[in-house]
């Protein structure tokens, strides 16, 4: 959502939310109690990456001409939701959730939220199923100019995003990848993606390449 807020050139104002915590005000704005939620001005909400991101590209995109991150075309619009949903719900549940769980939200749970020690299981299942991820990855980056087609896309931020947090714990192997870590350069090369390299999480320093350009 922060790369195709700044994309599509529109401010926000950026809350965290520890959602273990199941805020009644949170619940109230998401009862589902997962992120990210995009609360307009009005305070009429949008819940879900892919729901939210939907919002933006038939308000904002719209507006953007050659710029707009979904295509015209109908079938290439569906290819790009396909990927999308791939890496923002498929990905999500195969890798990033246990990953993320395991090695940075339990920092932060307290005992009886569920924080404690890592369990090294179940991230070497994770890092096994991400291991086959960017296999498709590298397959989709060696065939096209971007990953949904010839145009940069919503898919690119998507898988972009999902793979940011693994790249700043250092488990993405790019030298298994090396045409996906092309690409990836070339997003996060972006001027939208400045800001999630200035990202820092309290006591966990991103890897040594994280901000780096050419990396």
């Amino acid at each position: 959502m922060r790369l195709l807020l700044a994309e599509y050139e529109q401010a926000a104002t950026f809350l965290e939310e520890r959602t273990w915590e199941r805020r009644p005000e949170f619940l109230r704005l998401n009862p589902a109690g997962v992120l990210p939620v995009l609360q307009l001005e009005d305070g009429e909400c949008f819940c879900g990456a892919i729901i939210a991101g939907e919002f933006l590209d038939e308000t904002a995109g719209a507006l953007m001409r050659d710029k707009r991150l979904m295509p015209e075309n109908m079938v290439a619009r569906g290819e790009t939701r396909r990927i999308t949903e791939w890496f923002l719900v498929k990905f999500e549940a195969e890798v990033n959730r246990y990953i993320l769980q395991e090695r940075v939200f339990k920092q932060l749970m307290r005992t009886e939220e569920g924080g404690g020690p890592p369990d090294s299981a179940t991230i070497r299942a994770a890092r096994a199923n991400l291991a086959n991820h960017m296999q498709y990855l590298e397959s989709l980056a060696s065939s096209r100019d971007w990953l949904a087609g010839t145009e940069i896309t919503c898919a690119d931020m998507a898988a972009a995003a999902a793979l940011s947090v693994l790249d700043y714990l250092g488990e993405v192997k790019w030298e298994t990848a090396p045409v996906a870590k092309e690409w990836y350069a070339r997003v996060k090369s972006r001027p939208s993606f400045r800001p999630l390299l200035g990202d820092k999480v309290m006591g966990l320093p991103p890897s040594s390449h994280y901000i780096d350009l050419d990396f």
